[in-house]
């Protein structure tokens, strides 16, 4: 199993997109995240630093997504970014 990289919150909140999340609303430094498909809500501490590897995993946990879909799509990114 690959490591996951260090996110900033903009690229956790790429994954989320991806995966169906909407911005439901912004609070502070915090944005709220929706899936009407999975009726899942999560919450992205929006700062301009990396965020804690253990918040990814919690984020992603919450959010029903795998460490391998989202490393599978931080790769598919970085492809199409090189070519």
């Amino acid at each position: 199993m690959s490591k996951l990289p260090s996110l900033t919150s903009q690229e956790v909140i790429k994954i989320l997109e991806k995966h169906g999340f909407h911005l439901l609303r912004s609070k502070g430094s915090h944005k709220i995240y929706y899936n009407p498909d999975t009726k899942k809500l999560v919450v992205v501490p929006y700062h301009k630093k990396d965020l804690p590897k253990g918040t990814i995993l919690e984020i992603l946990k919450q959010a029903g997504i795998s460490r391998e879909e989202a490393l599978a799509f931080l790769e598919k990114r970085k492809k199409e970014g090189s070519s």
